[in-house]
């Protein structure tokens, strides 16, 4: 869109009709959804995929390379918040994260095409990498796109219950991963899947592309930013409003690490890692640990709607902290639960368990998944009420990413080195398989100190109006 649109081109937020509320969201949870199960593709076959893309011959190294292709892409995450969120900043939301959806549809429908080790040697994880690299600066542009457009829309006294829906989309896109892949490997069975069904989940994505680039191109600007080019505010310089503002940069500060830090590794230690430490070191069969997995997330999803409306009422930090403090506090005697459940023995290999065990680890990863809608339920409207609407999509954007992208991200890979080390074997023994753990507890009780000392409760600010 180029030039200011006509004064009759903007709509109040308190005009627009709920039957177009809910266009808005349906539409930006679904491109949204979409790009999650894009990305997450690849870290749902992290495991599988170190055998296709690796050297053989280590298979430490070899899971070890798998899970710092799949932290590559959040590695960049923070890059894309910085160039999606100035463009979204200057030019609007709406043609910004259809630029994103694009980008990340293609990257992701490639793999389906890449040829393995096997074939091209080296070449094939450099390019692996690479692609994960534009997933990932794609993705870093996507979020803060969505839920700024999501915020722009909605009332103030709602914005945590409309914004709540996009928040179930990295979940719901995770869960859509599990499905598909699962599917092909149940349907293809174990020699099809590895030879060439693993790449039908990556090409689908042309599809999905071709339904999100529909609806989004249907889709209006938002009416804040469309009242900022009316009144001339859009912002000159989003990264300097952003950064170089001494204000400002204090709250992006604070978003990082009294927020998202925190939210990021509770969100991947409940989902990714729970199920990466029932593979290995449990052993369970993969099908067996996308099961439990799949009925925690289908169990637990709708509490983000739940938190989401809750904070509406009660402020969105005391539910977050509250979601950090109960997983640095239980953490430990959860996953020492699910061993005893699952493999006390630590059998080679486990393809079956009793109902009641099931049941068992189904609940405490439920518990988990409890914890994970509490720190992102609210979490898209406290970091859209923190920053004026000419610079929110570039200032949201990067702690978002940092907290997600990086603390986050990267938990696999730490968590995973860290429990497979000499040292830790020595240090702990048997005990050695826990102590990934330390790494999201240390996180939650940082962001507990810096959030519940600095950070002040958002819920009534009105977001086209200065923060004080």
């Amino acid at each position: 869109m180029t030039g200011a649109p006509s004064p009759e081109a903007v709509v109040p937020v308190a005009a627009i009709p709920p039957s177009s509320l809910r266009r808005v969201i349906f539409a930006s949870s679904l491109g949204t959804l979409f790009e999650w199960y894009d990305f997450y593709l690849y870290g749902s076959l992290a495991v599988f995929f170190g055998d296709l893309f690796f050297p053989p011959g280590n298979e430490r190294a070899v899971l070890l390379a798998s899970l710092a292709t799949f932290g590559a892409g959040f590695g960049v995450r923070p890059l894309g918040a910085l160039v999606f969120g100035r463009i979204g900043d200057l030019i609007g939301r709406k043609y910004t994260f259809l630029v994103t959806i694009l980008t990340m549809g293609l990257s992701t429908a490639l793999i389906g095409f890449l040829p393995t080790y096997a074939s091209i040697g080296m070449l094939a994880p450099v390019i692996l990498v690479a692609l994960r690299l534009v997933q990932g600066l794609a993705l870093g542009g996507e979020y803060g796109g969505a839920a700024t457009y999501v915020a722009e829309h909605v009332p103030d006294d709602k914005r945590g219950y409309y914004t709540s829906f996009i928040q179930t989309t990295a979940t719901l896109g995770f869960f859509a991963s599990l499905g598909a892949i699962g599917a092909c490997r149940h349907f293809f069975g174990a020699h099809d899947f590895k030879a060439w069904g693993w790449r039908v989940p990556f090409l689908a994505s042309f599809g999905l592309l071709a339904v999100s680039l529909y609806i989004r191109l249907r889709m209006r600007e938002s009416p804040l930013f469309a009242k900022l080019k009316v009144e001339g505010r859009v912002s000159k310089n989003p990264l300097k409003e952003s950064f170089g503002n001494r204000r400002n940069l204090k709250y992006v500060l604070l978003a990082l690490f009294g927020a998202t830090a925190g939210q990021g590794v509770v969100w991947y230690t409940g989902q990714f890692y729970a199920l990466t430490f029932l593979q290995k070191p449990l052993n369970l069969d993969w099908r067996l640990a996308y099961l439990l997995v799949a009925v925690a997330l289908a169990l637990g999803t709708p509490l983000f709607i739940v938190f989401g409306r809750l904070s509406d009422r009660i402020g969105r930090k005391r539910i977050m902290l509250a979601g950090m403090a109960l997983a640095a506090l239980t953490y430990f005697p959860i996953f020492i639960a699910i061993k005893a459940l699952a493999n006390p023995g630590m059998a080679p290999a486990v393809t079956s368990l009793p109902l009641r065990n099931m049941a068992g680890i189904v609940a405490l990863l439920f518990l988990q998944m409890t914890y994970v809608t509490m720190v992102y339920g609210p979490i898209a409207a406290f970091l859209v009420e923190l920053f004026p609407t000419s610079i929110r999509y570039t200032s949201m954007s990067l702690p978002y990413h940092l907290g997600n992208g990086w603390f986050g991200g990267f938990l696999p890979l730490i968590a995973t080195a860290v429990t497979t080390s000499a040292w830790s074997k020595a240090t702990f023994g048997d005990g050695a398989i826990y102590t990934g753990l330390f790494y999201p507890v240390a996180v939650c009780v940082m962001t507990l100190i810096v959030g519940g000392l600095f950070i002040r409760e958002t819920k009534d600010h009105k977001i086209d109006t200065p923060i004080h």
